[in-house]
């Protein structure tokens, strides 16, 4: 059965929405940003620090041809998993791509005060910064089969918006 691949920007729910799907739908569920976390005994921030993003998109990369194989799922990916064009063709083999998205002041209220955001800490100035690496990374996220305005909605509410899609249904078998 196809997997459910979730894909947006950091903060558009993708984690929360996934674990509920995975419950509903009585799936694993699989997080790209967690699983390195676990490998590298370590956090996203700690990672960039230390390595820098180049080396992390790789271990992303890895994580991503790993969670390809995978069967009956749902994966959370990280903000930038879809920068790298080969990431999302492995995750389209098996799977179905669903991009939840929100506007950058949104986004920025919901993450700006999270310290394991790496990115965001970086900042000058978060707002534009946001508004700009969205434009950046749009034809990225519209690379979808679906895609959810996740804005102004409960997580319960993302998930049936999903689930009542017609087309995830049929590719579901839901």
């Amino acid at each position: 059965m196809k997997n459910i691949v979730l894909t947006g920007f950091m903060g558009t729910g993708k984690t929360t929405v996934g674990k509920l799907l995975a419950k509903t739908l009585n799936r694993h569920f699989f997080d790209t940003d967690e699983m390195i976390e676990q490998q590298m005994k370590t956090t996203i921030s700690e990672i960039f620090k230390k390595v820098g993003e180049k080396t992390f998109r790789e271990y992303e990369t890895n994580v991503v041809s790993v969670l390809s194989n995978a069967d009956n799922a749902v994966i959370s990916c990280g903000g930038g998993v879809v920068l790298n064009k080969h990431n999302i063709d492995r995750l389209r083999q098996n799977g179905i791509i669903i991009n939840l998205y929100a506007s950058a002041q949104h986004i920025l209220n919901r993450i700006g005060e999270d310290d394991n955001r790496p990115i965001i800490k970086k900042m000058l100035h978060p707002f534009d910064e946001i508004k700009k690496l969205l434009m950046q990374r749009k034809a990225a996220y519209d690379n979808c089969d679906l895609a959810v305005d996740t804005e102004g909605l409960t997580p319960e509410q993302v998930r049936d918006k999903i689930l009542s899609d017609t087309n995830i249904k049929e590719v579901l078998g839901i």
